[in-house]
């Protein structure tokens, strides 16, 4: 018999319907039903591409003596983590402050108040390495609940203070300047791998934001060594196993420090900023590798993620059943020098072997390697790879696919809107701009509704419970700006400023400081305000950049203002951290620059329009119209005019315009970049 969670909307949730668990949503009846029964809650937060999430669910929530104690000790609560990243938030900081260390599963134990006071992550079916089971650990949680009710209590409070005096406050730092940037760089020198390239050891993650700073570092003040570290990591990545050498897009992260195994799981947020990076890093070195990654990227987000409204799904898991019938990790991606021959025939087989990298003893598990191009392609032998890469990409459709997390993330549709655009303007591909375009259009239709706030996912056409959050807002807002400077659409701007004016209402604090939650939202045990990037940008430099360009399209002092402000925890966080705070390192160097205006006063998809987008001068924004038609919904367009009848460029920075040009070569060379064609 189905749960509670049978109701709800997350893939998540949906996979553990069946358990028989008696499993609860986050809700306040989940609480109230705690504090009736007189029992702790059991908090587990995962996701739906989860591997080790899968494990313990097989492992234990599927087994019924496990269930039954459950069900009798506790009230259980299962929330995904994507759907409601305050919750993670805020007990994943507990987790970390209380072990060192954190990850999902998660597993937290609560009072009937939400307050946590016992922690941990994945537990086994059994004693394993020092780690006692999770029978063990529900039987000790029960005991010390019945027999040490005040210590439960005393350390809950104490937990839930310890929390609460973590406010963050950087409004006061003022923007980071030239010495927090050079910090900033230095510091990414320090921690880079020469010999690999990226940044730090293994588990080795896809730096794309850091890269991003890299790239607008370099655009802005020459310096070679940002563009090498920006460059030697995105080529090291495009010839390792981290992307899928067939199908295109990004895995998750690599297992080891050469790239080599990743982790097979493809997130959507990977996948948009990576797209971007890749187009953004050929705009400035025209490398084809570059070219050719960011639109195989683009196609793999549209082929395998695009749901039928419009929208991108969230991820593709890393599990699929093999040939033998066996879930396994990797089983759709990795090839043995027999399935080669299988499929190409003896002669081929081996020139793909050598091409790839496929060994006899393999690179991964049983014998099975991950595809990489070890090797740089000889061009005769273009037509040859091609040929094999098509019979390989058409056996492997017959595999078994991994499965696919449906759901709509609003933070994350904002970020692929973004890549899209930008990816199909500058390779001339009006496809991806009409993806782009359709995703938004489900993001107002459904996620905005009519009053303009933003709800977090959607599956299916139908929006989901969870009220945005920070991040939601931010990239969104980025996404709709991307899309206006490439559309020539005014009314993405429009939609942007709302967005924006709600960060400004409800999300910001006192002193320029930002918060996760906006101040209507559900009140958790402390409101959550994480300024560090992850996985993808946090909703405070996400938000920050958002305001920035706004700010620079409109002239809205209150946007610019409150985009410095938010810099501040980046001159805080910059020069000591510059791994964690990536996207707001980029968004700094679009302030130091200006950013520059740039308003095309002629056709839209035009030479100097196009000549614009390519401009590598960081966070320049790009208004291009007609000029009677557009005046009012691009404030840079207002009285523009041509000059002697031809299209012309308008660049401003800081107050200050140049004269405008009706040449190409000439913008291009305003704003650092090719001319356009």
């Amino acid at each position: 018999m189905a749960n509670r969670l049978a109701q709800t909307t997350s893939p998540y949730l949906l996979q553990h319907a069946d358990n028989p668990v008696d499993w609860w949503p986050w809700s306040p009846a989940a609480f109230e039903e705690a504090r009736r029964r007189g029992v702790p809650v059991l908090l587990s937060v995962g996701y739906a591409s989860c591997h080790w999430c899968h494990v313990m669910a097989h492992e234990s929530f599927e087994d019924a003596a496990v269930a039954d104690y459950l069900n009798a000790h506790f009230v259980p609560v299962k929330v995904d983590r994507e759907e409601r990243p305050d919750v993670d938030a805020v007990y994943m900081e507990a987790v970390q402050a209380a072990t060192g260390q954190g990850g999902w599963p998660m597993t937290v134990f609560l009072t009937a108040d939400a307050e946590p006071f016992y922690f941990g992550t994945y537990f086994p079916p059994e004693p394993r390495h020092g780690s006692p089971s999770f029978q063990q650990v529900l039987e000790g949680v029960v005991a010390a609940w019945t027999d040490r009710r005040e210590e439960v209590a005393e350390v809950a409070g104490r937990i839930v203070r310890d929390l609460a005096g973590r406010s963050l406050s950087h409004g006061e730092e003022g923007v980071p300047g030239e010495p927090e940037l050079a910090q900033a760089l230095l510091g990414l020198t320090r921690e880079y791998d020469g010999k690999h390239a990226g940044f730090g050891g293994a588990p080795k993650f896809p730096p794309s934001m850091a890269v991003e700073f890299l790239l607008r570092h370099h655009a802005r003040t020459g310096a070679e060594g940002a563009l090498q570290m920006a460059e030697d990591t995105c080529v090291a990545m495009a010839r390792g196993g981290i992307y899928d050498q067939l199908g295109g897009g990004f895995a998750r992260y690599s297992v080891d420090r050469e790239w080599v195994v990743p982790h097979f799981e493809k997130m959507l947020y990977d996948n948009a900023l990576l797209c971007r990076v890749y187009a953004h890093l050929w705009r400035v070195t025209g490398s084809e590798l570059a070219r050719r990654v960011a639109l195989e990227t683009a196609d793999f987000m549209v082929r395998e993620l695009r749901t039928a409204q419009g929208g991108f799904a969230s991820a593709l898991d890393a599990d699929s059943e093999d040939a033998h019938g066996r879930h396994v990790e990797g089983a759709f991606y990795v090839w043995t020098p027999a399935q080669l021959r299988e499929v190409l025939g003896e002669q081929d087989a081996a020139f793909a072997a050598e091409h790839f990298g496929v060994t006899e003893e393999g690179t991964f598990e049983e014998g099975a390697s991950v595809l990489q191009l070890p090797a740089t392609v000889v061009p005769e032998e273009g037509a040859r790879v091609a040929d094999v890469r098509a019979r390989l990409l058409a056996a492997r459709e017959l595999r078994v696919r991994p499965e696919r997390d449906d759901k709509i993330v609003a933070a994350w549709n904002g970020l692929a809107i973004a890549a899209l655009a930008e990816t199909g303007a500058y390779f001339g591909r009006p496809d991806l701009i009409e993806r782009a375009t359709e995703a938004a259009d489900l993001l107002v239709r459904v996620h905005m509704g009519p009053v303009a706030r933003l709800c977090r996912t959607s599956k299916d056409g139908r929006a989901g419970d969870n009220a945005g959050v920070l991040e939601d807002y931010g990239d969104v807002a980025e996404g709709f700006l991307a899309l206006a400077s490439v559309t020539g659409e005014g009314v993405w701007l429009e939609f942007a400023g709302f967005l924006l004016d709600i960060v400004l209402e409800r999300f910001t604090g006192e002193g320029g400081q930002l918060y996760d939650t906006a101040d209507d939202a559900e009140q958790l045990i402390r409101r959550p305000q994480d300024p560090t990037d992850s996985a993808t940008p946090a909703g405070w430099t996400a938000a920050a950049g958002a305001l920035l360009s706004y700010a620079a399209h409109t002239g809205s002092e209150a946007h610019r203002t409150a985009a410095e402000g938010a810099l501040g925890v980046v001159k805080a966080l910059g020069p000591k951290a510059p791994r964690f705070i990536g996207w707001g390192l980029a968004v700094a160097e679009a302030w130091l620059d200006g950013p520059r205006e740039v308003a095309v006063a002629g056709p839209v998809g035009g030479e100097l329009h196009r000549t614009a987008l390519l401009g590598r001068a960081p966070g320049a924004v790009v208004a291009a119209g007609e000029v009677a038609e557009a005046g009012t919904e691009f404030p840079l367009l207002v009285d523009r005019p041509l000059v002697g009848g031809a299209p012309t460029a308008y660049v401003c920075r800081h107050f200050v315009c140049d004269a405008p040009t009706t040449d190409a070569a000439e913008l291009a060379g305003k704003l650092g970049g090719k001319r356009g064609g």
